[in-house]
């Protein structure tokens, strides 16, 4: 692949992150910045770097399956690895205004995830 059809892809994996949402808020992953990293090499293989709401999240270990068949869905995609990471823990702060809005957030929070959901 050269760089143009490995943005491209790039580009695709996102599409498809955008349409994977966490059950517990009604937003996607993308937009809640669960993802920290996404590599595509030349040859098609994906490396995904991501977290979920908190440690204890119920859904810390079905998540990042899902990602990981979703992505590997994805015409061109050889191989996908998805890396699950608590550094740096997310937290609410991490939400673009957009997703704070559609939430009813409004201000600046400075609380963890577990004083959100759990």
């Amino acid at each position: 692949m050269n760089t143009e059809e490995i943005n491209t892809l790039k580009e695709t994996v996102i599409s498809v992150l955008k349409t994977i949402y966490d059950p517990e808020i009604p937003i996607d992953i993308w937009t809640m910045h669960l993802i920290y990293g996404i590599d595509v090499d030349e040859e098609g293989n994906v490396k995904i770097v991501m977290t979920v709401t908190a440690p204890n999240c119920p859904v810390a270990e079905t998540l990042p399956a899902e990602v990981r068949q979703r992505v590997e869905a994805i015409m061109g995609v050889r191989k996908v690895v998805v890396e699950l990471t608590f550094d740096p823990v997310w937290s609410i702060d991490m939400l673009s205004d957009e997703a704070k809005a559609e939430l009813g957030l409004d201000g600046d929070y400075n609380y963890s995830a577990t004083d959100f959901l759990y």
